[in-house]
């Protein structure tokens, strides 16, 4: 399953994105906001590639490769999965990018498709993004995409507190 933008191809990721997974991962940079994210080695982003290849598995989609259509060079990872938040199962939507790739708009257009595609294919789901505080560019992103600030979400997260962002919270309570 693929997502094309005007600038973007988001794939499932596979075998050969272990390499771009650790490179993400690895860099500081890019984790800058979250480094409990950071991978110490290859085999973490090979276990890593385990866990999202799963939840793929499982329910046909997650979180896709962000590539350039002009030049097919990998820019980094977007997605959905499900997680536990407050009792109820909701998706969470993660973006992490080569920061080669920030400030270019690259983010908003990917994150911004994923939400889309929930819209699409995942409608009664809630959606929830985990911003630092200090990560602007982050909360921009998820704003552009179609989420909310949730003040009253917000709570402690491993690497600091976690500012919500969301769309369709509540979701339904299960029955």
């Amino acid at each position: 399953m693929e997502i094309v933008t005007a600038r973007l191809r988001l794939r499932r990721p596979t075998v050969g994105d272990i390499d771009a997974i650790y490179e993400i991962h690895y860099d500081t940079e890019a984790c800058r906001h979250n480094p409990s994210d950071l991978l110490a080695d290859r085999p973490d982003a090979e276990d890593l590639y385990a866990r999202w290849d799963e939840h793929w598995r499982r329910h046909s989609f997650g979180y896709w490769v962000v590539t350039d259509r002009a030049d097919k060079s990998t820019l980094g990872f977007c997605g959905l999965k499900f997680v536990r938040f407050r009792d109820r199962e909701v998706l969470n939507l993660f973006y992490r990018l080569d920061p080669r790739a920030w400030g270019t708009g690259t983010a908003t257009e990917a994150a911004t498709a994923v939400v889309e595609w929930a819209g699409q294919h995942l409608p009664d789901w809630a959606i929830i993004a985990r911003v630092r505080p200090e990560n602007v560019a982050s909360q921009t992103v998820a704003q552009r995409a179609g989420l909310t600030r949730a003040e009253s979400l917000d709570g402690p997260g491993e690497d600091g507190p976690d500012w919500m962002f969301s769309l369709r919270w509540p979701p339904p309570t299960p029955a």
